[in-house]
């Protein structure tokens, strides 16, 4: 093999290592999305349940 073919070859495993990469980055990224959108849903529930609450009676 030349050593052109050697750097073809190079770059094209070190472009589908980037590009699975990138792709495992993505299904990262929506899943951490998801659970920030269940965080917030989750604190805007605790946030009216405090607001229901009775006013504290101080003696």
């Amino acid at each position: 093999m030349t050593r052109t073919t050697e750097n073809r070859i190079d770059i094209a495993a070190a472009a589908v290592s980037l590009a699975a990469e990138a792709t495992d980055l993505e299904t990262r990224v929506d899943e951490l999305r998801r659970q920030l959108v269940d965080i917030d849903e989750r604190m805007r529930a605790v946030a009216d349940a405090l607001h229901r609450l009775p006013p504290i009676q101080w003696p």
